[in-house]
């Protein structure tokens, strides 16, 4: 700053305290000094160390020469700290004496000295210097304004003979000429112009276009109309044809049948509906047809659905308005290994949810792992086969509360435990006291509270999937498969489902029996009152109580390519013959019947099958078809082959195999209508295929916005199915409208949709039952348009894949030809 010997210093207050050089207390803007001893900063120094105020100056202080130091208070910060000290005892004494009144006195005798010398020293003129140049000219020069431009030299000249000629000036009054205006206009000078030596021009290039059209032209528009009349008898042949015999005889002959008839109404359907015949989809006046489907009711649950995904849909076959639903971990199988020990935390179940209650569930089964599919059985609805995550397969009853499901209505929300028909009823009830009634306590806490339903049954873990069961299927009543695959008639076991089909990644697919009861000898009846009373306390029945733990399958099929070892992870399995319909009465039961008869569920009477009564049955088809996890079809067949060299029957090998898909199946189903057609999706496509056709699919879909995740045939119409999609929307495909897009499209949820079930609940009222990733129910009813097929829709879809059929022929023989020509 110009000083060496002044030193800027920051004092915090704590400094100012020890030396007592507080500001505005001890110093201030009038008195702005303090001495300071040099051995009490040297003491602060060492007792304080690096956080003295001092110590930025520790060297210059302990150079100083003198015993005190000057210490000035900065107020206006003019060397940038609160105080300054100074360095050396000269500028201290300066500062202390200023230099001022010296030099004061110099110039004052200066002044004296000069008014002498003015008198005395003689004038002395000035003397020329040379001039010496700064750089002045050179601007001087920069800022001159010089003549650029080329001077243009004008001469004017004029005839000579004009010279000195007169020149007669007049005067002309403004009132003479009209408007009293005169003016000078300008005009432009012929013989003079200028040249444009510089012009700004923007130019852009842009395509030649052209616009073109072209129109039919119609040379000769006319109108036409025709216009008949029916030929008559003349009045005269009326009259003959009236009174002639032989009318009379015939109307006499028909008059009753005409009249018996006419009653029974077999000749014209007077309630026929001739508007909805004439136009099923758009009416006449315009109008946007009624496809959208409609919010009917929506599921959900807090506690058994939160972070679960839903992962299965069945509607009840024979209750209205019960929907059962499986969930499991939002993640994905690695991680539900890893995790295992977490999902114990939360118990798996299967809700079953009603109309007249969508807040609470009905009934609750009970499952040993998360469910991934389950199926009601065709033949007993109250008898439920499920497939777990970790690849066991579990089986239910809840024979004793289907009263509870058809009463939902005006059933009270709670549980209902009954003695019936037992033999020791004190015992029962001494052992329901002491031991029941902590449990039965804590389950009626809450009138909420649905009943928990344990299954009867789990298949053994060894001989079960090693991957989860990814989907699972009853076998029609009618058949049941040996241990080579073959099938047989049973009529000891008629119209009673006891075999299943399941398919897991694990490269499997297991067909199950479930044999007959075998009856045990009896143990002591102490031991059976507390089995039974154990049971009850379990709410299990013991219907599957012998497969319970030890159930093994009856085939098992590895798929692998003929020719290779290399195996396909099956995910989706589809069977030509499981068209099989649930045993429903015309009317659909309705919820308000008030009593049910109890009866037994047909496995506990099955009775062993006889090798007399097995037909082989040679017109069922062993053909299927699967779906794997790597986006591929497979086209097997489930009869078993004996090896030549072990002896022992193994899985056919030759299968054939199609990879459309580029992404996991997740859906592969057969038409309600035509048992040869199979759709598949995965992935951002779908596909149709017609069995015995081996050229590919018959229809196969673009690439769509979103990937596909669920799908479901119509019920109803022959030609629609519904497909979800990841980001929350339903496509409706009409392939009588359109088979290159969808016909419509609606928005169900913002997470993606993981499954599709209809229901026909009558012929009025159809439902699509939706699910998503949050683990949300929504029921949707179907509008007409969707509901009600137009007429002969069956045989124009028909019609349609036979022609996809021919075209696929047609493009794979004219393939052949173009190859046997390049060849």
């Amino acid at each position: 700053l110009g000083h060496p010997e002044i030193f800027p210093l920051f004092l915090t207050t704590k400094t100012q305290e020890i030396f007592n050089c507080r500001v505005d207390e001890d110093v201030t803007e009038e008195n702005y000094f303090k001495f300071i001893k040099k051995e009490d900063i040297i003491q602060d120094l060492k007792t304080r160390a690096t956080i003295s105020d001092f110590y930025p100056v520790k060297k210059v202080v302990l150079e100083y020469p003198g015993e005190e130091l000057l210490v000035v208070f900065d107020a206006k910060f003019q060397y940038g700290q609160n105080f300054y000290f100074v360095a050396s005892e000269e500028a201290k004494e300066n500062f202390l004496k200023p230099p001022e009144t010296a030099e004061e006195k110099e110039e004052e005798g200066k002044e004296e000295n000069r008014e002498e010398t003015l008198e005395v020293h003689p004038y002395k003129p000035p003397v020329h210097k040379p001039w010496v140049s700064l750089g002045s000219e050179k601007e001087v020069e920069e800022e001159s304004v010089k003549d650029s431009v080329k001077k243009i030299k004008y001469m004017i000249s004029r005839v000579r003979r004009k010279f000195g000629a007169p020149i007669t000036f007049t005067d002309k009054n403004a009132s003479h000429v009209k408007d009293s205006y005169i003016e000078c206009m300008s005009y432009q000078d012929k013989t003079f112009s200028i040249k444009m030596l510089e012009k700004d021009v923007g130019i852009q290039m842009v395509p030649k276009i052209r616009e073109a059209s072209t129109q039919t032209k119609w040379t000769n528009p006319k109108n036409a109309a025709t216009q008949y009349f029916p030929r008559e008898l003349s009045n005269k042949e009326k009259e003959e044809s009236l009174s002639s015999e032989k009318l009379k005889e015939f109307l006499t002959s028909v008059h009753l049948r005409m009249e018996i008839a006419l009653q029974q109404n077999e000749i014209m359907n007077a309630f026929f509906d001739d508007w909805k015949a004439l136009a099923e989809d758009e009416s006449s006046s315009g109008g946007k047809p009624d496809v959208y489907l409609k919010a009917y009711q929506s599921f959900t649950d807090l506690h058994y659905l939160k972070d679960r995904t839903i992962s299965c849909i069945c509607w009840h076959p024979t209750i209205y308005g019960v929907i059962a639903v499986s969930a499991r971990k939002r993640l994905f199988y690695e991680k539900q290994v890893n995790l295992s020990d977490k999902s114990l935390l939360q118990q798996s179940v299967i809700l079953f949810w009603s109309f007249f209650d969508p807040i609470h569930p009905q009934l609750m089964l009970e499952c040993p792992e998360d469910i991934y599919c389950f199926q009601f059985s065709p033949s007993d609805p109250n008898i439920i086969a499920g497939g777990c995550t970790n690849g066991q397969i579990v089986l239910w009853d809840i024979s004793q509360h289907e009263k509870k499901l058809q009463n939902a209505k005006n059933f009270a929300d709670g549980i209902k435990i009954t003695a019936v028909n037992m033999v020791n009823a004190s015992i029962l009830n001494v052992f329901q006291y002491i031991c029941m009634s902590p449990l039965l306590m804590q389950v009626q806490q809450s009138n909420t509270e649905p009943p928990l339903v344990r299954y009867c049954a789990v298949s053994s873990t060894h001989y079960s999937h090693k991957k989860p069961a990814t989907d699972i299927h009853w076998l029609p009543a009618y058949f049941e498969d040996n241990r080579m695959g073959a099938t047989f008639e049973n009529e000891n076991r008629a119209e009673i489902c006891v075999q299943l089909v399941t398919c897991s990644p694990d490269c499997s697919i297991l067909f199950w029996d479930i044999p007959v009861t075998k009856r045990r000898e009896q143990p002591p009846s102490d031991k059976v009152r507390e089995e039974e009373i154990f049971d009850m306390l379990l709410d299990v029945p013991d219907t599957f109580k012998h497969l319970d733990l030890c159930w093994k399958p009856l085939i098992k099929i590895n798929l692998c390519e003929s020719g290779t070892n290399t195996e396909y992870g099956p995910v989706r399995i589809s069977l030509r013959e499981l068209h099989y319909h649930y045993k429903t009465s015309e009317k659909v039961q309705s919820l308000n019947t008030l009593e049910v008869p109890a009866r037994e569920s047909p496995y506990t009477d099955m009775s062993t099958s006889s090798s007399k009564n097995l037909k082989v049955l040679d017109r069922i088809s062993t053909n299927f078809s699967v779906g794997t996890e790597d986006g591929e079809i497979v086209y097997s067949d489930w009869k078993m082959e004996i090896d030549s060299d072990s002896a022992k029957p193994i899985s056919q090998k030759h299968t054939q195999k199609y990879t459309p898909h580029t992404e996991t199946i997740n859906t592969l189903q057969r038409s309600p209508f035509f048992k040869d057609i199979i759709l598949s999706i995965g992935g951002r496509i779908f596909a149709i295929w017609k069995e015995g056709v081996t050229n590919g699919p018959i229809l196969q879909s673009s690439c769509s916005a979103g990937r596909y995740t669920a799908g479901q045939w119509s019920l109803a119409r022959p030609g629609v199915f519904f497909l979800g999609r990841d980001d929350g929307n339903i496509d409706i495909w009409d392939l009588l409208k359109k088979t290159h897009e969808p016909s419509h499209f609606q928005n169900i949820s913002e997470s993606m949709i993981t499954f599709i079930s209809p229901w026909i609940a009558s012929p009025k009222q159809h439902f699509l039952a939706v699910s998503d990733d949050l683990g949300v129910l929504r029921v949707l009813e179907i509008r007409q348009t969707l509901s009600h097929p137009s007429r002969n829709e069956h045989a124009n879809v028909l019609d349609y894949f036979e022609r996809e059929v021919k075209y696929l022929k047609y493009c794979e023989q004219e393939f052949q030809e173009y190859q046997e020509f390049g060849a």
